[in-house]
């Protein structure tokens, strides 16, 4: 009976917030049951850039051709950059009537034609001379960059490790405090999360443009922020 309420206690005070995180189980005599956290910080492998493609006219036809005539200057953009084409992925499209709300009768008084675009680059001096290009090219007015890692493995288990050494460090100077010696993990689960750094869309029209032409882009020389890959990782030893 000691030993259930010695390993009830050891819950209590080393996992009062991981057991929120944990799976359900049942603590066993003579255990030690904690949860701890860990990061891994790294630089980020992949630049993402998301547009949009978007024409308006007055009836559906037109839209579509002008917004074909948009995709095709993307397509040149990145053949211009030594990208291929096929490397843009299309998240959605979408052809939606534009209506006169202020007439009774809602009538249709043009057409909106929409696609998203998304663009990785692993060669992150491409990214100033893509969205500028895209910017001089009318296409993607609204652009957005992002950062993040491709290539997680690495990192995921280095996070792990980090948890764990926690893990083990917190059930060790429990078991010293109370006289026992710590025996061998009989169980863990983990949980790992990567944290992606964002920026917000920066809306661009010909006169930023031109304006861009004679003047730094706005990251240059800077360095994107490190993607942080954090893990949770809940351990139950054995006491001896």
């Amino acid at each position: 009976m000691k030993a259930i309420i010695f390993a009830l206690c050891a819950v209590l005070a080393l996992s009062a917030v991981s057991l929120a995180q944990a799976p359900s189980i049942t603590p066993l005599p003579n255990t030690i049951f904690v949860g701890a956290d860990g990061k891994f910080e790294t630089a980020p492998d992949t630049a993402l850039i998301q547009f949009n493609i978007s024409a308006q006219a007055d009836n559906a036809k037109d839209a579509y051709e002008q917004a074909s005539k948009q995709a095709e200057a993307t397509r040149q953009v990145l053949r211009s950059n030594s990208i291929d084409p096929k490397s843009a992925e299309i998240g959605f499209f979408s052809v939606n009537p534009q209506y006169d709300w202020k007439n009774p009768k809602h009538k249709v008084i043009g057409y909106q034609v929409t696609t998203s675009v998304s663009l990785k680059l692993k060669d992150f001096s491409k990214i100033g001379p893509v969205t500028e290009q895209l910017a001089d090219a009318s296409v993607g007015e609204s652009q957005s960059l992002s950062y993040t890692l491709d290539s997680t493995d690495e990192a995921k288990s280095k996070a792990v490790a980090d948890a764990y050494r926690r893990a083990r460090a917190s059930a060790q100077s429990l078991a010293n405090a109370s006289g026992r010696t710590l025996g061998e993990l009989s169980y863990a689960s983990v949980d790992v999360s990567e944290n992606i750094r964002v920026f917000a869309p920066a809306p661009r029209n010909r006169a930023m443009a031109a304006m861009a032409a004679s003047v730094p882009a706005p990251t240059a020389e800077f360095s994107p922020q490190n993607v942080t890959v954090t893990a949770h990782v809940n351990a139950m030893f054995a006491l001896k």
